[in-house]
């Protein structure tokens, strides 16, 4: 008979995750393993970063939702899980490590461990889960390999890892060229050394198919023609299609559903099959309403696994429904109805958003990790076809004991000599404490702070202008501390239009030592409309459509032969950093504009009267 249920391995899966810091392999590496088992055909062409699918991944080259590929080796099927590495996205790297039983690490040769490889490799320690320390671009000339091997070792100490989990293989690869070997010394064809290793290192997972059925809902898909596709890993029983099951939700238990498709991967497609097999990462479909974190367990005796705990949101952003002069002309979805249907929408697959409803009907909280978080659902949003405004970032405060506390971020710099001090002053300004400096000896310094997140709004931009985009900056969330205080924010004041009509170049070239201008000649502007950065504190409300006045002595083409400086364009992570409090982004398929909360200048100026 079957053993105990902690006995049965299932020999013929492998679940496996990649993780690392933001671009450093893992989807090239992905690449290569698929193109390698033979899941293309030879006469097929392949895209570079194939798992990347979105078309913000590609542009960005960073990877944001986490994805589920299956490869077969030696009769036995690999399920890999691409993961984001970026902290922003950390809500879909808890989600995966719920599917795997063991983790590739990935780690660049020459850049060593970098902050968001600590927040990954956290999240799989604290899942206990075995690793595999992937050296990748070996053939990089900057390439230090035995320091970096050391360096990791420094952070699996720090991070208390226990003596199982020091003990990891290691494995030389270059994900582009598609070779591993377990010997620097040995030169390698191909990846099937890194095939092997996962087989040998990884157990297979622990299911049994005469359990009762437990399949915890880890990712949620959409098809137009099948509804809600299920993902996750059938943890024991087995699954059969047209047989009924029961739903277990928060605090309650829907019985009789129906499953209409079972699905298995293959490669980077789903496999319609009549029953599904313990052990396997599967996706079903036919039941609505799922949410991630839901059980699918047996019609007449549900068991529900514990559901998935996901880190708390520290940043929220406020969506309004666009009410400003040219609402409605560029967009195609725009009242409050198509907003919040399509907030909600994004929550059901994205488990770290959450959606707060505020006293007006027309704004909506979008509680997120992180501002690129927040852009991302933006640009997705605004290229579906939809016009709305946001508001600037905002954190998140907790309340213990009666005491105010605010989130707090671990801040990694690499930046040039030279810079240092310019940059640790800005810093300190926004309550930053220096916890670490190391001079690598090579004319650049390291550099760690801990940050209020408030400080760090903003700090981006001026960051890269200050280093001369040579410095190299990455955060993650450290914990929450006492309130630090206010915290001064952008030093400037904005140009503003002070009534509609198109730009002329007779008021731009006014404007030339006044500041910078963000529009170009003959766009539409209107009242209240940002148009500029000012080079002094306080904002300057400007007649920016002003027309130049012809006399007998002035003819009307004098003017042709001016010269203006380009204006500056900002990309909407830029926008979301530079707005104040009092300002507003739209958001339309067609442009980005910034704007004051308030378009009349003199309800403005009784405003700012009221709050001194």
């Amino acid at each position: 008979m079957f053993g105990k249920l902690k006995d049965m391995i299932k020999d013929k899966f492998r679940n496996i995750a990649i993780i690392a810091h933001v671009d450093h392999g893992k989807t090239t590496l992905v690449d290569g393993l698929l193109k390698q088992s033979g899941t293309f055909e030879v006469h097929e062409t392949i895209s570079d970063r194939v798992m990347d699918s979105m078309d913000l991944e590609k542009e960005r080259g960073i990877t944001i939702t986490a994805k589920n590929t299956a490869i077969l080796y030696n009769d036995i099927k690999i399920n890999i899980v691409d993961t984001p590495g970026h902290a922003d996205f950390g809500g879909e790297v808890e989600r995966s490590l719920n599917l795997v039983d063991g983790v590739l690490l990935l780690v660049d040769a020459s850049e060593g461990p970098l902050p968001q490889t600590r927040f990954v490799l956290q999240k799989a320690l604290n899942r206990n889960l075995p690793i595999i320390l992937v050296i990748n671009k070996i053939d990089r000339p900057d390439a230090r390999i035995k320091e970096v091997i050391n360096e990791v070792y420094d952070l699996f100490i720090d991070l208390d890892a226990n003596e199982e989990q020091i003990e990891f293989p290691i494995i030389y690869t270059n994900a582009k060229a598609g070779v591993a070997s377990e010997n620097m010394d040995v030169e390698s064809k191909d990846l099937f050394p890194l095939f092997e290793l996962i087989i040998n290192t990884f157990p297979g997972p622990k299911a049994d198919d005469n359990h009762t059925t437990q399949f915890l809902i880890t990712n949620i898909d959409y098809d137009s023609y099948v509804g809600q596709i299920a993902i996750g890993r059938l943890n024991n029983g087995s699954i059969q299609k047209n047989k009924q099951y029961a739903l277990c939700g928060i605090g309650e238990i829907k019985n009789n559903c129906k499953l209409s498709a079972c699905y298995t991967f293959n490669g980077l497609e789903k496999i319609k099959v009549d029953s599904l097999e313990a052990g396997d990462i599967i996706a079903v479909a036919g039941i609505e309403n799922i949410k991630i974190g839901d059980t699918i367990s047996d019609n007449e005796e549900p068991e529900p696994l514990p559901r998935i705990v996901i880190d708390e949101p520290t940043v929220s952003m406020f969506f309004h429904v666009n009410n400003g002069p040219f609402s409605g002309k560029e967009g195609k979805y725009l009242t409050s109805r198509n907003i919040s249907e399509r907030l909600y929408r994004e929550t059901l697959s994205n488990v770290s958003l959450k959606i707060n409803k505020t006293n007006e009907t027309d704004i909506f909280e979008v509680c997120g990790r992180g501002e690129l978080q927040m852009a991302i659902l933006i640009e997705t949003m605004r290229r579906e076809g939809y016009e709305f405004m946001v508001s600037r970032p905002r954190v998140i405060m907790k309340e213990e004991n009666g005491n105010k506390l605010e989130p707090v971020e671990s801040v990694f710099l690499d930046l040039e000599e030279g810079h240092t001090g310019v940059v640790t002053e800005k810093l300190s300004k926004r309550k930053g404490r220096m916890t670490n400096l190391q001079n690598n000896g090579y004319g650049r310094v390291s550099l760690e702070f801990k940050v209020p997140s408030r400080g760090m709004i903003g700090f981006r931009s001026q960051f890269l202008t200050d280093t001369k985009g040579t410095g190299i900056l990455n955060s993650l969330f450290d914990s929450y501390a006492p309130w630090f205080g206010p915290i001064p924010q952008r030093n400037t004041g904005v140009i503003i239009a002070d009534r509609p009509g198109k730009v002329t170049p007779y008021a731009s070239l006014a404007m030339v030592d006044r500041g910078e201008l963000f529009v170009e000649v003959n766009t539409e502007v209107y009242k209240g409309m940002v148009v500029g950065e000012r080079n002094r504190v306080g904002d300057l409300d400007v007649n920016i459509v002003r027309e130049k006045k012809l006399t007998n002595m002035r003819s009307a083409s004098k003017d042709n032969t001016v010269v203006l400086r380009p204006p500056k364009k900002l990309s909407l992570d830029q926008c979301i950093e530079f707005i104040a409090e009092d300002e507003l982004i739209e958001v339309t398929p067609v442009n980005l504009r910034m704007r004051k909360m308030e378009l009349d200048i003199n309800k403005r100026l009784s405003q700012n009267k009221k709050n001194k």
